[in-house]
């Protein structure tokens, strides 16, 4: 049995079982194309490199392509995209995987870099302006960014905006960019990977990261202790006979969302942690090596007299 789905398509109501994550993946052609389209690029970008004979980390590529990319494929065309009309469950743990976990790996790639070293003159030159631009500098600057980050899941959920995402395929689509573009925002500068505006020092750092943490419990909680759903005659009007009650989907929704949002934060800041560490340890080797070569002249100096 099926109903018809916010992008004219047919949307499984038949029970969410081992078998659905099998055979139940669809095709969402806006963003596979897109998807596609990157992977296409950057896969490009690291063949110049390599064909002029400059090394690019193979991590950096597996971490873009195959987590970031990849990553992305799932939430937008596994089952957890066949189901995110469905189930509110589906749909949140869809919102994390765009939002917290597809950002980092991408950033990790390190795009901006590599299509600075790639780009003829002229769009590099392109890429620059924008990266140099008034409005990259104020989306970027990390209380915006931070702003963004946290108020978007409650102006979506808490206003009417997330019912016409059901209803509109353009709008559907356009969420799961959102999503993924303020993830971009906020994650991008932190890790510091590529020159983008808006990166901070590494103790300011760890602290945005550790200030969106209440945030996102804060969501969860609020989903899981309301009690009428969220776009409740869209999940009611479905007449599931299996799985939760849409109150207990919520539940769980809401429940991801404090779950996921407080792991991969509390990740993201080892993360963070560990790549300061390796800097200043960088920074010792750096002032060792300068001190040294200071006294090496001083002893020579004195040879000569």
């Amino acid at each position: 049995m099926h109903a018809f789905s916010h992008t004219g398509a047919e949307a499984p109501i038949e029970p969410l079982s081992a078998s659905s994550w099998l055979h139940g993946w669809v095709f969402e052609p806006v963003s596979a194309l897109g998807l596609f389209g990157v992977g296409v690029l950057y896969l490009y970008g690291v063949w110049r490199l390599q064909r002029r004979g400059t090394a690019w980390p193979a991590a950096r590529t597996l971490s873009f392509a195959l987590l970031g990319l990849g990553s992305g494929v799932v939430a937008t065309q596994s089952p957890i995209a066949a189901y995110d009309t469905v189930l509110l469950s589906m749909h949140m743990l869809q919102h994390m995987i765009l939002t917290m976990v597809m950002p980092v790996f991408l950033a990790l790639g390190a795009p901006v870099t590599l299509a600075l070293r790639t780009l003829p003159r002229k769009p590099r030159g392109w890429l620059l302006t924008v990266l140099h631009s008034r409005v990259a500098r104020v989306v970027s600057f990390p209380a915006v960014a931070f702003v963004l980050f946290v108020t978007s899941p409650w102006t979506l959920y808490f206003t009417g905006w997330y019912d016409a995402t059901l209803v509109s395929p353009y709008l559907h689509d356009a969420m799961h960019a959102h999503f993924v573009l303020v993830g971009c925002l906020f994650f991008w500068p932190l890790l510091g990977l590529d020159p983008v505006p808006g990166r901070l020092a590494y103790p300011f750092r760890l602290l945005v990261v550790f200030a969106t943490l209440p945030f996102h419990a804060f969501l969860g909680v609020t989903i899981m202790s309301m009690t009428t759903p969220i776009a409740g005659d869209w999940y009611s009007s479905f007449d599931r006979t299996w799985g939760p009650t849409v109150m207990e989907d919520q539940n769980l929704a809401g429940a991801l969302l404090w779950a996921s949002g407080d792991i991969v934060g509390l990740m993201f800041f080892g993360v963070l942690f560990a790549q300061w560490v390796r800097q200043s340890s960088r920074e010792a080797v750096r002032e060792d090596r300068r001190l040294d070569r200071l006294e090496a002249r001083a002893r020579r100096a004195g040879a000569q007299r």
